[in-house]
């Protein structure tokens, strides 16, 4: 998770903030109330603030989404983790805070994997631990000046995520002088001995660090990757490491690398690096800059662990924002979106391996009835999905619009997919809001899948192989679309929950 504490002394000192699990006051949640730019099938938090998914696991069929949160406040502040889950990721129901900060720092990003036998001694046989693994931030380290302010902790459950413990052996990973040294996204590694080990890979500043652990608990530096690789116009976090199947049946490696500053469109973004891994080694195939989402609102998205082996497939959740601008946007009782859930493969396109990112199936749930449209129509809500062929020209211009004369276009010209917010309704909050954003994409458009909902329009080309992502605040909701060049066959679903 990103943040950089120093720009905003005022916060309150964390004394005065923090309680412990044990004295855990109970939360109640009322029944969401429509305001504007609330979205319909994004996950939002009540009220508060909201960064990175954190924490992701799945049990006994719910999908548990943690996430940065301070609920206090619609900026930053004191990191917890806040709690939703679903059935289907798309209906999430917001539970009470997870993980609340205590005498060793605030909470910030981690992950959470099943210790399915007991490896860490948290559980039983009978009931093993989910185990969260997660940065702590020492406020008052930062502000006096030290440089080893984050640490690594644990805390489990044996509830299915709904109350946690923290270890009381916390931090299990101290920090090694590096300012900034968090982010732990933890997995099982299964080695060439048939031995298992739990994989630590964590974001060191300016590049990523493994470890490794039989417990969960002791760790052991192992190797370390990227000081001097890929885009570095900013601080290197939330860093994943998944194994992909590419084309050709090569087991792949994929390491995920959020950055801020530093991102295509200005602020933060998500790089990825494609490999191998090998004993704490990771070995990029080249060293190519890849972006994960060529939209400005798409960070440090990470994975689920312990999906069921059945589905055979990678699921990936981003935070909908930048940095740049996350905490002055113009939304009242709540800041935040996730993104819509995606599931993650490799492609081969020209020869290159790419990692493409395709909307979750389970998105289709929400679809009401099929409807054509022609060259213009109106919507039938602020919550759409559009399905749109090409006609094979490799170039297109499509617009929504409201009764103001506010408009978001979509284009591809020249070998380059934009999207232009410019006009797009309330930017004022900040001025680099306003633009055009654009990705290259050398190959031929197909079709397109755009999700709009209250505040976002997220972009499919080809199901996924290019996406764009990026916030909208129209001054009213779109009611028009028109489809100018390059589309053949267009259609929209109504979404609701």
């Amino acid at each position: 998770m990103f943040f950089r504490p120093r720009l905003f002394s005022f916060l309150i000192p964390l004394g005065l903030l923090i309680c412990s699990c044990s004295s855990r006051p109970e939360v109640t949640f009322s029944e969401t109330v429509t305001e504007q730019y609330r979205p319909e099938y994004h996950f939002t938090p009540q009220k508060g603030w909201m960064n990175d998914p954190n924490g992701m696991f799945y049990l006994d069929g719910e999908y548990h989404l943690f996430y940065q949160y301070y609920p206090d406040s619609t900026v930053w502040g004191p990191m917890h983790w806040g709690h939703a889950v679903s059935k289907d990721l798309v209906r999430w129901e917001e539970l009470p805070i997870a993980i609340y900060p205590d005498s060793l720092g605030y909470i910030f990003s981690g992950s959470a994997v099943y210790d399915r036998e007991n490896t860490s001694g948290l559980g039983t046989e009978e009931t093993p631990p989910i185990v969260a693994v997660f940065t702590y931030h020492d406020m008052a380290g930062e502000k006096s000046g030290a440089t080893d302010f984050q640490s690594q902790g644990i805390a489990f459950s044996v509830d299915k995520g709904r109350t946690w413990t923290k270890y009381e052996g916390n931090p299990v990973l101290p920090n090694q002088g590096i300012r900034d040294f968090r982010d732990p996204k933890v997995t099982e590694l299964i080695k060439e001995d048939g031995t298992k080990r739990w994989n630590m890979t964590l974001a060191a500043q300016d590049r990523i660090q493994f470890f490794e652990s039989e417990d969960l608990k002791t760790w052991k530096f192992t190797g370390e990757f990227g000081q001097s690789i890929g885009a570095h116009g900013g601080v290197w976090e939330c860093p994943d490491l998944l194994s992909l199947t590419a084309p050709n049946g090569d087991q792949k490696w994929v390491l995920l690398v959020s950055i801020n500053p530093g991102g295509p469109q200005k602020g933060s973004a998500t790089q990825y690096f494609i490999g191998n891994f090998e004993n704490g080694t990771f070995t990029p195939d080249d060293t190519m800059i890849r972006w994960l989402d060529y939209g400005p609102d798409n960070y440090a998205g990470v994975t689920w662990s312990n999906l069921p082996e059945e589905e055979s497939r990678t699921l990936f959740i981003g935070w909908m924002s930048n940095w740049l601008y996350a905490q002055v946007v113009p939304t009242t009782s709540w800041r935040s979106a996730m993104t819509v859930a995606r599931e993650l493969s490799l492609i081969e396109i020209n020869g290159v391996l790419l990692l493409k990112s395709a909307p979750a199936k389970e998105l289709e749930s929400l679809r009401g009835e099929e409807i054509t449209i022609d060259k213009t129509s109106n919507l039938p809500s602020q919550a759409v999905e559009i399905k749109l062929e090409l006609d094979g020209s490799d170039n297109f211009a499509l617009v929504f619009s409201n009764e103001l004369n506010e408009k978001v276009s979509i284009t591809k010209e020249m070998g380059l997919v934009s999207i232009d917010r410019t006009y797009a309704g309330n930017e004022a909050f900040h001025p680099d809001f306003a633009a055009m954003h654009s990705a290259p994409m050398s190959w031929k458009a197909e079709d397109l899948r755009i999700f709009l909902d209250a505040c976002s329009i997220e972009v499919f080309v080809n199901n996924g192989e290019l996406v764009m992502t990026s916030t909208l605040f129209p001054s009213s909701p779109w009611k028009k679309a028109a489809f100018i060049s390059g589309i053949e066959n267009a259609s929209f679903f109504d979404l609701k929950k």
